[in-house]
């Protein structure tokens, strides 16, 4: 799903308020990570992963990683990622203002 950028402004704005679920630190984005990170998307469509400075990997990796399991990366922020997936099976999911 292509979000418009007036969407990815909304998603902003919530995850503004959010702190990180997640550290990536010198182990890298490890497959239990990237497995927890699905998992959280799923109940909630919208989260926050921090990077530490120890992360061997560029943030641009990091970044082509999460977009392969087609979970969107909606602002790279100073060391957060902010990242969203629809979950169409939720009924309290994000609703996009109109």
């Amino acid at each position: 799903m292509n979000l418009t950028g007036k969407q990815k402004s909304y998603l902003r704005s919530l995850a503004q308020t959010q702190k990180p679920m997640f550290q990536i630190g010198k182990e890298g984005l490890t497959d239990e990570v990237m497995l927890a990170i699905e998992n959280y998307i799923i109940k909630n469509e919208l989260g926050k992963i921090s990077i530490l400075d120890s992360c061997p990997e560029s943030k641009e990796e990091l970044t082509t990683k999460i977009e392969n399991q087609k979970i969107q990366v909606i602002q790279i922020i100073g060391n957060n990622l902010v990242v969203f997936k629809r979950n169409h099976k939720l009924e309290a999911g994000i609703r996009f203002p109109r």
